[in-house]
């Protein structure tokens, strides 16, 4: 869970600091590694949202989503993050996919929003 917690905070203050640009580099730059025996993706996953429950302030999506596809490419899952808008009302909003099944929100979250991004 620290790990987690300390990519959230990484990944806040790059949003603060550097902008969506920099989070969106930082995310597609961070290659899965190879490991021996991986942890189970849902167990990582419960540890970003344990993680965002004792972060200081409200955890947006898009850090959410960064720090998640970051943590499970280290722990070597080949995540992505999405990035998806809906026009009417706009919103927009960030999951984390592998293999093409959302694994940090809802799964019928793709019919939601379009896809912008994937990285």
């Amino acid at each position: 869970m620290l790990e987690s917690w300390s990519l959230l905070f990484y990944f806040d203050c790059l949003m603060r600091f550097r902008g969506f640009g920099r989070i969106h580099s930082a995310v597609r730059e961070q290659r899965v590694l190879p490991v021996v025996k991986r942890d189970d993706s849902a167990s990582l996953c419960r540890a970003i949202d344990f993680a965002c429950v004792f972060y200081f302030k409200r955890v947006l999506c898009l850090q959410r989503s960064a720090a998640t596809a970051v943590l499970l490419r280290r722990h070597g899952w080949p995540a992505q993050m999405v990035i998806g808008a809906q026009l009417l009302p706009f919103q927009s909003h960030a999951w984390v996919e592998i293999g093409g099944c959302v694994v940090n929100d809802k799964p019928y979250i793709e019919g939601i929003f379009q896809m912008l991004e994937r990285c």
